[in-house]
């Protein structure tokens, strides 16, 4: 996520933030890549059989974000925040509705070591890591968010201190801390 942020950013965002439609044509092109990156990743996750392309995902996200009237991001790091959100749902969406068309069909649970965050492993139950973010979410939201951010996103630990305002200690130390929770809570011991 290294580079040079371009200077419309900012203002397409600002514009954003009041309810410009036309802000959002202009913004997507911007990180329209960055994007595809995102959902990238994010796919080559999912289990083997995942229907979903990465520029579907994207245009999925376009597509809620049209809906949603005056989005507010103070800066490129938050819109990408807000997006990866918006992919999260949208894959535990897709999720659900594979196992309901399944009629109760499970994914395929693989057994993963300590690195399960930090070097993300095909085949895990996007279902069951979203109701462990849901749950760690209710007891402390901030490190529920730490892991949307670093997981779904692909967000450093530097950039998503930034988008929280905490230091980078606290994201590290918030990081440990969820990761090893969602490895009991998944029973990936």
């Amino acid at each position: 996520m290294a580079g040079e942020v371009p200077p419309d950013i900012t203002e397409k965002l600002a514009a954003l933030g009041t309810g410009d439609a036309d802000a959002l044509n202009g913004l997507i092109p911007i990180v329209y890549q960055e994007l595809r990156r995102i959902a990238r990743k994010q796919l080559a996750n999912q289990p083997p059989g995942h229907t979903l392309e990465s520029a579907a995902l994207v245009n999925e996200v376009y597509l809620k974000l049209v809906r949603t009237d005056g989005i507010r991001c103070e800066g490129r790091l938050q819109f990408l925040a807000l997006c990866a959100q918006i992919i999260r749902r949208i894959l535990v969406d897709h999720a659900r509705s594979r196992r309901y068309a399944k009629r109760g069909g499970h994914a395929v649970r693989v057994p993963l070591d300590e690195g399960l965050l930090a070097a993300p492993v095909r085949g895990i139950d996007t279902l069951a890591l979203d109701e462990a973010l849901e749950v760690l979410s209710k007891t402390d939201a901030r490190k529920a968010r730490v892991v949307e951010l670093r997981y779904f996103s692909g967000l450093s630990v530097d950039e998503t201190a930034d988008v929280l305002g905490i230091s980078r200690e606290t994201a590290k130390r918030d990081w440990r801390m969820a990761r090893a929770w969602l490895i009991g809570e998944l029973g990936l011991r």
